[in-house]
């Protein structure tokens, strides 16, 4: 680790970033139903239609603040919509920010690097390989995926999207939630 990261906190704004995809696919869990009624869920065969999500949790240990931020779009995550996601936190979150992510290659593209060279508030650190168990965003899509989408078995994706976001403001309202996905990654400040 570079020198100055342990007291980022202090300074300045954490934020954990990851994709994840939300599609017509029931998320199975386990329900009740009244005894001898078995509960049946019918999905669309084939040709789920699927949605991206850029999500980050964003973390200041001044004043425990914690944010969530969420862009959904179709189609796969590219260099363009990181760059626009970025635009938007940087509107959004004042100060000094670390950045925390995987190595998706487009964190690493070139479009990536150029934005952050011309943002020098900006800092990016590296998860390492195979580790997305240390992201606290895998937490908020579990959390999505388990509790909101729970045995959803929709024909269309619009009801499936706005659980997605009424989830999410869900979340946002829920200070000791947030901190817990940190906690539950096994980071702290």
């Amino acid at each position: 680790m570079v020198s100055g990261k342990k007291n980022a906190g202090t300074r300045g704004t954490i934020v954990f970033i990851d994709e994840s995809g939300f599609s017509e696919a029931p998320v199975i869990r386990r329900t009740w139903s009244p005894r001898g009624r078995t509960p049946v869920l019918r999905p669309r065969l084939r040709h789920w239609r699927r949605m991206s999500a850029i999500g980050a949790l964003a973390y200041r240990s001044r004043g425990k603040k914690a944010r969530v931020f969420l862009c959904l779009r179709p189609g796969p995550v590219a260099s363009e919509e990181i760059v626009q996601f970025l635009n938007h936190l940087a509107r959004h979150v004042r100060g000094r920010v670390v950045i925390v992510w995987d190595r998706l290659n487009s964190h690493r593209s070139l479009l990536v690097r150029e934005w952050f060279a011309m943002h020098p508030r900006f800092q990016v650190e590296f998860l390492p390989a195979y580790a997305p168990e240390l992201n606290p965003v895998e937490a908020l899509w579990s959390w999505l995926k388990g509790s909101q989408l729970a045995n959803v078995c929709e024909d269309s994706l619009d009801p499936i999207l706005e659980l997605v976001r009424r989830g999410t403001r869900r979340v946002r309202r829920r200070l000791d939630l947030l901190w817990g996905f940190l906690k539950k990654s096994g980071l702290s400040f």
